[in-house]
This record gives structure tokens, sequence and C-alpha cells, in this order.
């Protein structure tokens, strides 16, 4: 069974930075394409940022120019630089299979954009 562990969020002020981690045991990340998720408090689950197993990658439009994902298939580990961040970017952040998150989910990651 698969299981996603993402890390590396917190607390953090308008402007600032963050990297969030997702490690996924149990299977590999490599040949597949990969996303992170985010889910505000009231809001449904909406997709971030995605990459391909060829390194194809896309943006939502409400983070495009700030956040960047990336991976690192020999540590099976997936990462999200996050840049000039907005209170509106608060939500707990996930990772999974994209187009369809076909794994279970993970506990995702606090981030909380605040002054």
């Amino acid at each position: 069974q698969v299981q996603l562990v993402e890390s590396g969020g917190g607390l953090v002020q308008p402007g600032g930075s963050l990297r969030l981690s997702c490690v996924a045991s149990g299977s590999i990340i490599s040949g597949k394409s990969m996303g992170w998720y985010r889910q505000a408090p009231g809001q449904t689950r909406e997709s971030v940022a995605s990459i391909t197993s060829g390194g194809g990658i896309n943006y939502a439009d409400s983070v495009k120019g700030r956040f960047t994902i990336s991976r690192d298939n020999a540590k099976n580990t997936m990462y999200l630089q996050m840049n000039s961040l907005k209170p509106e970017d608060t939500a707990v952040y996930f990772c999974n299979r994209v187009p369809f998150p076909l794994w279970s989910w993970g506990q995702g990651t606090q981030v909380t954009v605040s002054s």
C-alpha cells in the first residue's frame, strides 16, 4: 500500500517562502505524473501544480510565477517551492498522482499565510 507523507508547512508572513516535500513509500514515483493539491477551509480540493515523468510542468493560474514544482526520483520525493506567499494560499497541501489521485491521501501539511 502506498503511503504519502507531506511536510514543510508552517506559519509564514505574506511575501514569505516555504518548501514542501512529499515522500512516497510502497511504490515509486518514477515514471508517474505527480502533483500538489490544496484544500482551504470550506473549499474543495484543487490542483496546484503537476509534473509528468518526463518533466512537463503545469501550474494553476493562481500560483504561476510564484510556485515551483520539482521531483527527485532517486529519493522518491517531490517538492513544491512556494515564494511570494499570499493569505489566499492558506490551505492544507497534499500530494498525489495526477491527473487522478489514484493513491490514498496523506495527512497533508498545513500552510498558513498571515501577518
